[in-house]
């Protein structure tokens, strides 16, 4: 597993303050209008809120009153207060809900769009999962603060702040014997919040990771079943999402603890002051109406220093989530395209070649899976690449696709090296056919257009035809408009090859890759495939990567790799007739598929 929690210790150490959640600046900005509205009606609703008391007050002192006009002009003037605070509030919530949910959005976009082009280098080092779960769970926390702590933050500040000078006004003595406390609760407040952001973003981790390991065990179920590891599966699932539930519980227990001594020394404070306003009122120092209104801006402030702390916590929260999700905005790719990328012409001839190529993948920086390897394919030229498993020959297509870059030598297409082009520019004139074939959850139509976007259904199904999968989609119960489940699950395995083919055909790219493309296929399959894939070959330069000696003996050249080495070039019958491995592997299969008969 990649990305452990265990290996982000380090990163929690030095994780930001609340400050952090400044980066979120880029991402608000666009929006300042919407921001401005929304700090407006905030403003309103805690003016509001602070002018409510003196309404009561005076409501409160006048109710011995003999002038009833001046009584029902009080209560009225408390109703339209309370009106216009219910109207502030409901435009504060949509103001504030509504940028939350935009600006969420946008990070979601944002995220997607560069983990989409990272390369597969970068998915080395950290789990797909660990991926969704960012841009899923930690984006939900920053909604959560967007869209609502901190409005609710800075209202009770603007409460906090508003409610003590009120305070103060009405009475000095009481309001000191109220504010002590205050001084002292920051203390916890700063001391047990370090905690807490800690262990939410150790917490945050241990969810990226249980999301992680859940979404490969998921992905792979028939394997799993396949070879009774449920149990094991289980364990293991288990034990991370416990670790994750004991962070949980650790940071729950901090701030029970941080909520508990705020919450007695806030109302320690507001038993002292009604103590002695009750004594004022009895020595006639203030009015019934002043003690109620101070002791409305009391529980105001309180509630307002409650909130804060509670709210403070969320805020630690979404800080680290803030940092996880920068970390992956800001992630480097070891892949990059140009500056100033080259132009290509509008039609390339598809001459490849490799010179002195050396290379290692990142996760084996030790062993070299190509070992200055030089090659050169005509343009037209249809060469295949054999040898055995890990020799280099599925290194050779995932270079010529830049997934990743050699450590020296240089890969040139039609002249151009392909670190000088940019990689959606040259890929658009490759085709591919993986090993493993990626179907989409969507419609067999559709999964075949993947491979031009602009086609006609004319076209798709004439690709189909001509990848011998045409019968078998019309059989489907919607025919070519038949959903084939996530990862095409209601496909065989050769049906996914096929659609697989007809993708790649469907391209009409000048230069044609094919890993292993006809693996999975049945005889008759394989044999309408080949005739398909040699008439696709004709204008075309082909590099075809088989173990199956079969389906290569047509191959204008055959190269074979052992170790990362080219170490024969050839012909099938001249490769034959050196003996040497291509010969041993030709005598092994062709002996067997003889014995099978």
């Amino acid at each position: 597993m990649a990305d452990t929690p265990g290996a982000l210790d380090a990163e929690r150490a030095a994780s930001k303050k609340v400050g952090a959640l400044g980066q979120l600046w880029p991402f608000v900005s666009p929006y300042k209008v919407m921001l401005f509205l929304a700090l407006g009606t905030l403003v309103l609703t805690a003016c509001v809120s602070l002018v409510l008391p003196l309404a009561v007050r005076r409501v409160v002192d006048n109710f011995n009153t003999d002038q009833l006009d001046l009584l029902q002009s009080y209560f009225i003037a408390a109703i339209g207060v309370a009106a216009l605070l219910a109207v502030g509030t409901a435009f504060r919530y949509y103001f504030v809900t509504r940028l939350g949910e935009r600006v969420v959005a946008d990070i979601r976009v944002a995220v997607f769009d560069r983990m989409i082009g990272m390369s597969p280098a970068f998915y080395e080092k950290i789990m797909t999962g660990e991926v969704l779960s960012r841009i899923t769970t930690d984006t939900t926390l920053i909604l959560s603060v967007i869209g609502s702590s901190v409005s609710i933050a800075l209202r009770n500040c603007l409460i906090l702040l508003g409610g003590i000078a009120l305070m103060l006004w009405t009475s000095v003595k009481m309001s000191l014997l109220v504010l002590w406390p205050i001084p002292v609760i920051v203390l916890p407040i700063i001391v047990l919040g370090r905690r807490v952001r800690t262990l939410s973003r150790e917490n945050q981790d241990w969810i990226a990771a249980s999301s992680g390991d859940a979404s490969e065990q998921l992905l792979s179920a028939q394997t799993v079943q396949a070879f009774t590891h449920e149990d094991l599966s289980r364990t293991k699932f288990s034990e991370v999402t416990e670790k994750s539930f004991d962070a949980a519980r650790r940071r729950i227990a901090a701030r029970a603890i941080l909520t508990a001594i705020v919450i007695f020394i806030a109302f320690s404070g507001v038993v002292g002051f009604l103590w002695m306003g009750a004594n004022d009122v009895r020595d006639g120092t203030i009015t019934v109406g002043a003690l109620v209104q101070f002791m409305i801006y009391t529980i105001m402030v309180a509630g307002a220093v409650a909130a804060l702390t509670e709210i403070w916590g969320e805020m630690q929260r979404a800080a680290g989530a803030t940092e996880r999700l920068v970390e992956l905005l800001g992630a480097t790719d070891s892949v990059q395209d140009p500056a100033t990328p080259a132009a290509l012409p509008a039609k390339m001839a598809g001459q490849i070649r490799f010179e002195d190529v050396h290379f290692s993948y990142p996760a084996r920086p030790g062993i070299a899976a190509l070992d200055g390897v030089s090659l050169e394919v005509k343009p037209g030229e249809t060469v295949a690449l054999v040898g055995p498993s890990g020799a280099g020959k599925t290194t050779i297509i995932q270079l010529l696709l830049r997934f990743y870059d050699p450590q020296s030598g240089s890969i040139r297409l039609d002249g151009h090296d392909l670190t000088t082009l940019d990689r959606k520019a040259f890929r658009k004139q490759i085709a591919l056919v993986p090993q493993d074939p990626v179907i989409f959850a969507d419609t067999a139509r559709e999964n075949i257009r993947f491979g031009r976007p602009d086609a006609t259904d004319a076209e798709v199904e004439a690709a189909a035809k001509a990848a011998a999968a045409h019968d078998f989609l019309v059989a489907l119960p919607d025919g070519y408009d038949s959903d084939v489940g996530e990862r095409g699950v209601m496909l065989s395995g050769g049906q996914k090859q096929r659609i697989a083919i007809a993708r790649a055909i469907l391209r009409d790219a000048p230069v044609l890759l094919l890993d292993e493309a006809t693996s999975a296929l049945d005889a008759e399959s394989e044999a309408a495939v080949q005739v398909a894939v040699e008439a696709l070959a004709q204008d075309r330069t082909t590099l075809i990567v088989a173990h199956r000696l079969a389906t290569v003996k047509k191959a204008d050249r055959i190269i074979v790799f052992e170790s990362g080495k080219i170490i024969a070039t050839g012909t099938h019958d001249s490769l034959v007739a050196e003996g040497g491995l291509y010969a041993r592997l030709a005598r092994l299969q062709f002996t067997a598929g003889m014995a099978a008969e």
